[in-house]
């Protein structure tokens, strides 16, 4: 698949992300938040928690659960764009780390992941 329609099925599958967690009560703070040590996809408020979400697709099992594709490396990153995210806040709230999994049509939210 082209770079550029792979991006743009990744910003869908996002926004289908978002859509889904909004409607079970989470505020989206950030979509696609950057800084020079990495990505996170969404940064939102569940309840009393500060999360910070990966969202993962794939189309089948074929090549493994979408969740599977959030190695050890991936959430070392998460957590360091996280931290760096963290140091620019004074906020005191408990933090968490979940993967949105989006297999074919069906969405799983994955909290505390890692």
């Amino acid at each position: 698949m082209e770079e550029k329609n792979k991006r743009k099925l990744g910003s869908q599958k996002e926004a289908l992300a978002a859509g889904y967690l909004e409607a079970q009560g989470c505020r989206i703070l950030e979509k696609n938040y950057r800084n020079r040590r990495g990505e996170i996809d969404l940064i939102l408020e569940d309840g009393g928690f500060l999360v910070f979400a990966e969202v993962k697709y794939r189309s089948t099992e074929r090549n493994g659960l979408p969740e599977e594709a959030v190695d050890i490396r991936k959430q070392q990153k998460i957590r360091s764009v996280a931290c760096s995210y963290l140091a620019g806040r004074s906020a005191d709230i408990p933090c968490r780390f979940d993967v949105i999994s989006i297999l074919g049509g069906k969405i799983r939210w994955i909290k505390d992941a890692f």
